[in-house]
């Protein structure tokens, strides 16, 4: 029971001397609220009065003002029913609610069949009650009726409209039945008639098939449950009231007692009792009628209003609903297949978690249904995954035992999650979990530094990290604390204390590893901190910052800058040979203000730390180390700050003197007659790495490394003994080189000569990189291969743009021999199976070894594709990778759609050339292995027809952007299916006509026309005898002709049964004629070859199948046996017996018959298609299968033990009699619910 100090103060109470109850508007029946009457005894009617009524109620009032016949009056708005008024929401929604009362007052009939007429038309029901149907007929009657009445042409209602209109209806109507209840409260609602029909009514409603009337009613009546809620809460805070002043007056002395008042007390008790057990009974009849049911509608809207709703009566008033009654439906619904419905269950629960005195009740709920909500941690919808981390993160707060440690660790590991709203709840709930609990012995610790409670808390950061085994997601776990926990990740002062400072007398020291993790922290934080936008992966860009987001940054930029400027230099001379520790602290200063070394005299610091990079430079030989360096000297050397000169200088010592020493060790390691020994080698090798770490981001040129680079790789080619690292560092500096040149030229920044001998470096190089192609080493050819595309690419024609034209003489075009050399590179290296691959040195067993070996293929490939793609090699070169789209789908298939579709938009026509060229070496390649004879049920020639089928989808569905193209392949096809004769002489079929099996997979991309010239250009390659084929050789011709002509009139047709959905409506085949339109295919390629001999025949007559028709003029039989059609009059060159034509035409009804049957057939089977397919009927199931529940779902949960009704007033003494009420969990569970344990 909820305490009367603890209410809000919008509930009114009565005052002490009053009788009766009265609200402020003053808006009970004169005649007094306990006059009840029947339905039948309803006052008469008498005529209105008309007039302009006061908004908000008042004195001078007459009966009804406002209304006039049911319409409302007010405003200049006439003749406008209930529904119109608030639809508009031009009113107030309580001025709108006492017209109604006034008008209920003068005329009840009138007014409650307009409140039923607002509920029939908020459904979106065309019909009205009358009057007449009010009095004689039933509610099923009246519900039969509206039904009938509904627009069936749309399934659209109001509900579910779009717009901020139907939504801020929504809005309004809930707002106005919350408003009538709390209006009505204090009379109306007990007069046994308002709210015995309005219930009635929508309870029908709410039974019915129709899901505009279900939808509409089930939110009206959960809407007023809500309302009968807080009256039933009102009424009890009211008789607590009353009993204490009960109680306080008759403990007076009786000489200073008022039996009087004792009277008056005792007839306000017993009048709120009864309207308790009035607001019961609705209540009953409501949750009974509705929620039971709709709880477990069909639609998923509907179960999940019912689900927020029975939230809200458990929060509101918890002393009646908050119990295993009711939670149940809650816990029962979180398996609901419909992620919207699990959403609800998991706000409802958090509303009733999220109070501690509520929380402490739901621990028979919690125990069986804790499992279910952890398991939707992993939900399919985000946002319910979402609300199920912060659900178990209030249940974390309420109590510490009730969450296991697997069900932690469940959701631990989601603060790697890429969906960023899951993470950040993740990182929430291990926030609460791991640092929220302060010890007594942690009391008194310093803010900042190593004996710090942060100090103590950022190693439990460490620790979890390295548990969790994902050591390379350090910025997501960042990430995901941000939020929660970004004073403990911006306290870089504890962390600098815990990498330098010496470990206290007994406190242990940290190790290497967790050591290396703090490192990584700390510069995940410090970026995180300064580009205030989450990692690569979790988010969709950067956002625009507040005024306070970009002040924060600042300062803290500010503050990093300040701090590690003096404890940088520090951490890299206590790690300096820490290869992973050195590569992160070397990120660090490009997060730098670097005004502040000058503004905060720290050139000293600066002075520290440019000797410290010189150190690592000089200890290591990491690729990734040398990179930081020279990312963090690049950085450092900006001429916008006052310490360019200082750093400049300090950049060029270094690089004078590995230059030098460069130079000085190649022309050792290179003198004639002495063999290098491994000592030179890994000499020669560090100092390369280190220039080539350089080269990639500074500008060398001045130091001319090319020429020595060149006599490496060239001695290289000559001796055939270089050590590969040395052929590849040098490839890689050489390739710097040559494009900082290039930068320089580009610029106009270069002398008069530079590009004379830009172009004769750059051609040499390539040169030697083409003839590294054949080396013996793999890692060679690769890096060899790698440069070569990149500089193909970059210096190809495209270099010319953007108003470069004086650049022209640097373009270099790939011969073919260097053409097929890269392509047999791709299709040796590339196109292998994991097996064969020898380039991890015998480490394939290991499955990081094979993705890393996926990877670098795959970016082999990507480089030769750029090349196709640019027209830097000859489109046609593509076949040979096109024709592995199958075989390689996993591996590459992203990569070769993408090459296709880019080829496409480059030359249409010649990307399709490619794409049946590709088809025409997989058969021959066939032919090859199989022979001539092979079974067209082959699992190879099965695979090139199913390739062939992907190529057509990648065409798309705009049949005119690709005509040309689609044509030119089916010639090419044709062509090349009868470019071999066959060996049995000129009556066997040619070797490779099964290729048209193969091109019929191509057929439906063509439009009508075009078929029609295509089956023409067939026809010129065939013989008479040839078409009076049927033998199982012949098939593939056969059925490439009637690809060519069985669809050419039913294209219309074929597009319609395509689209044909739901909500749809079949358009009429009487359409524009597409001739009219569409432009004609060019026949040049008809006309090219017309005097030119076929390999397989002379000169074929021609067919009467090939004439045009007009398709209005053709009768079936020409309609759909042109494929089979014979010439009706003899040929000249080709008299034809009489005996053969009479078996010929026999054969030929013999198929138009046929023909016709399948079209019949396949007409029928479209047409009722088309109605099974049609607008979604109105009236469906409204219920749930019940096989789809889970079973033994409330097991453990004993619900007969419970004896649940509205609670008694606290200091009820004279209640000695309690009849049964609804909230009885047997009361309420029918048949088709409960569930027996």
């Amino acid at each position: 029971m909820i305490a009367a100090q603890d209410l809000h103060t919008e509930f009114q109470f009565p005052q002490e001397a009053d009788s009766q109850l009265s609200s402020d508007t003053d808006l009970e029946d004169p005649d007094g609220k306990n006059a009840r009457t029947g339905r039948g005894m309803a006052a008469k009617k008498g005529k209105k009065a008309t007039g302009d009524k006061a908004k908000g109620g008042g004195a001078g009032k007459g009966p009804g003002a406002g209304w006039m016949n049911g319409h409302h009056q007010k405003n200049g708005m006439e003749n406008m029913t209930l529904f119109e008024v608030v639809k508009m929401g031009k009113s107030a929604t309580q001025s709108v609610v006492d017209d109604w009362i006034e008008a209920y007052k003068h005329d009840r009939d009138v007014a409650l069949l307009d409140l039923i007429n607002f509920f029939i038309q908020c459904s979106g029901c065309k019909g009205a009650v009358s009057g007449e149907m009010f009095r004689h007929m039933q509610n099923s009657e009246i519900i039969r009726k509206m039904t009938e009445e509904f627009d069936e042409d749309s399934g659209d209602y109001p509900l579910t409209l779009s717009g901020p209109q139907w939504k801020k209806f929504r809005i309004s109507f809930c707002d106005f039945i919350a408003v009538l209840v709390r209006q009505c409260q204090y009379s109306i609602i007990y007069d046994e008639y308002m709210m015995d029909t309005v219930i009635s009514l929508l309870t029908g409603l709410s039974d019915s098939q129709v899901r505009a009337f279900r939808h509409t009613s089930t939110l009206a009546a959960m809407k007023l449950m809500t309302a009968l809620v807080n009256v039933a809460l009102n009424l009890s805070i009211n008789m607590d009231n009353t009993q204490r002043q009960y109680e306080t007056e008759r403990n007076k002395v009786i000489a200073k007692r008022a039996n009087d008042r004792l009277e008056l007390l005792l007839q306000k008790r017993k009048e709120l009792q009864e309207n308790q057990d009035e607001i019961e009974n609705m209540m009953n009849a409501i949750f009974k009628g509705v929620f039971v049911h709709r709880y477990r509608d069909a639609i998923a809207e509907i179960r999940a209003i019912c689900i927020e709703e029975i939230g809200v009566w458990m929060k509101l008033y918890s002393d009646a609903f908050l119990n295993d009654s009711y939670l149940k439906y809650v816990g029962w619904t979180m398996h609901d297949k419909q992620g919207e419905v699990r959403l609800k269950c998991l706000t409802a629960l958090q509303g009733l978690y999220f109070n501690r005195e509520l929380s402490a009740r739901l621990e028979l709920f919690t125990s069986r249904f804790k499992d279910r909500i952890v398991s939707m941690t992993l939900d399919k919808e985000y946002d319910v995954a979402v609300q199920a981390i912060k659900l178990l993160t209030l249940v974390l707060q309420s109590s510490d035992e009730v969450l296991t440690a697997e069900d932690c660790e469940s959701v631990y590991h989601l603060v790697y999650s890429a969906h960023r709203p899951i993470a950040v709840a993740s990182g929430e709930f291990l926030f609460k979990k791991l640092f929220s609990h302060r010890g007594p012995e942690e009391e008194g610790l310093p803010r900042r530094g190593r004996q710090s409670l942060n100090g103590s808390l950022i190693k439990t950061t460490v620790f979890f990290f390295l548990e969790s085994e994902l050591h390379e997601h350090g910025a997501y776990l960042v990430d995901s604390l941000w939020e929660c926990a970004s004073d403990l990740l911006k306290d870089w002062e504890t962390m600098i204390s815990l990498l330098l400072d010496e470990p206290m007398p007994g406190e242990e020291a940290l190790t290497d590893r967790q050591e290396t993790a703090l490192v990584e922290i700390m510069l995940c934080a410090i970026r995180q901190a300064c580009e205030c936008h989450p990692p690569v992966g979790r988010g969709t860009g950067k956002r625009v910052l507040t005024a306070k987001e970009k002040k924060t940054q600042l300062d803290d930029r500010t503050r990093i800058t300040e701090m590690f400027a003096v404890a940088l230099p520090l951490l890299l001379a206590k790690y300096c040979v820490d290869i992973d520790k050195v590569t992160n602290l070397l990120q660090i200063p490009k997060y730098f203000d670097l005004d502040i070394y000058t503004t905060g005299r720290l050139e000293k610091h600066l002075d520290a730390l440019l000797r410290q990079i010189w150190e690592v430079v000089d200890k290591h030989t990491d690729t990734e180390v040398l990179e930081a360096c020279s990312t963090t000297y690049r950085y450092l050397c900006n001429e916008e700050f006052t310490i360019f000169n200082r750093v400049d200088i300090a950049r060029s010592q270094l690089l004078d003197e590995l230059v030098d020493k460069f130079a000085r060790l190649v022309e050792d390691f290179l003198q004639e007659g002495e063999e290098p020994d491994e000592d030179d080698a890994y000499q020669v090798l560090s100092t390369l790495k280190k220039l080539s770490a350089f080269h990639n981001a500074h500008d060398l040129s001045k130091w001319d490394l090319f020429t020595c680079n060149y006599r490496l790789l060239n001695t290289g080619l000559q001796n055939g003994d270089m050590p590969e690292q040395i052929v590849i560092h040098t490839m890689q500096c050489t390739h710097y080189i040559i494009l900082w040149h290039l930068a320089k030229v580009s610029d106009g920044s270069s002398l008069k000569g530079d590009m004379v001998t830009l172009r004769k470096q750059m051609r040499a190089f390539c040169l030697m990189c083409q003839r590294y192609l054949n080396s013996i080493n793999n890692a060679v050819k690769e890096q060899a291969f790698t440069v070569l595309c990149d500089l193909l690419l970059i210096f190809s024609h495209q270099i010319m743009s953007s108003g470069r034209e004086q650049l022209e003489p640097l373009v270099y075009t790939p011969d073919s021999s260097l053409q097929a050399e890269l392509l047999d590179f791709i299709l040796d290296h590339v196109f292998i199976d994991q097996d064969d691959d020898n380039s991890t040195d015998g480490q394939q067993d290991d499955e990081a070894s094979k993705i890393e070996a996926l990877h670098k293929r795959r970016n082999l490939l990507a480089a030769y594709c750029k090349l196709i793609i640019y027209n830097v090699v000859e489109i046609n070169t593509g076949a040979d990778i096109f024709k592995q789209y199958m075989r390689y789908y996993n591996d590459y298939g992203d990569i070769i759609k993408e090459t296709m579709s880019k080829t496409r938009q480059i030359d249409k026509i010649q990307c399709a050339k490619t794409l049946i060229l590709s088809l025409q070496k997989l058969f021959n390649e066939m032919l090859s292995d199989l022979g001539f004879n092979f079974d067209r049920s082959s699992s190879a020639f099965c695979g090139i027809k199913e390739l062939a089928r992907r190529f057509s989808l990648t065409f798309g569905l705009d049949q005119l952007k690709t005509r040309e193209a689609i044509a030119m392949l089916h010639k090419d096809g044709i062509e090349f299916a009868f470019k071999e004769p066959s060996s049995q002489g000129e009556g066997g079929p040619p070797l490779n006509l099964a290729f048209l099996d193969i091109l019929s997979e191509f057929s439906s991309k063509l439009i009508r026309q075009d078929k029609r010239t295509v089956h023409m250009y067939l026809e010129r390659f065939m013989t008479f005898h040839m078409a009076l084929q049927r033998e199982d050789c012949w098939l593939p011709l056969i059925s490439y002709r009637n690809s060519l002509q069985v669809g050419g009139d039913d294209d219309t047709m074929s597009v319609i049964s395509g689209i044909s959905s739901r909500g749809s409506t079949v358009r009429s085949k009487k359409s524009k004629p597409a001739t009219s339109s569409k432009r004609k295919l060019p026949e040049v390629w008809m006309n090219r070859e017309q005097n030119v001999q076929t390999p397989v025949m002379m000169h074929s007559p021609h067919l009467t199948s090939t004439v045009l028709k007009d398709p209005k003029k053709m009768r079936a039989e020409d309609s759909y046996s042109g494929a089979y059609a014979m010439p009706t009059e003899q040929h000249p060159q080709q008299p034809v017996p009489p005996q053969q034509q009479q078996a010929e035409a026999r054969q030929q009804q013999e198929r138009v018959s046929m023909h016709y049957a399948k079209m019949r057939n396949h007409m029928q089977r479209r047409g009722s298609g088309l109605m099974e397919d049609d607008e979604e009927p109105i009236v469906e199931d409204v219920m749930m299968s019940s096989e789809d529940r889970l079973e033994d779902i409330n097991e453990g949960m004993d619900f007969d033990t419970m004896d649940i009704d509205l609670p008694a007033s606290k200091n009820r003494r004279e209640r000695t009699e309690l009849k049964p009420d609804y909230f009885d969990p047997s009361s309420i569970m029918d048949e088709s619910v409960r569930i027996f344990f």
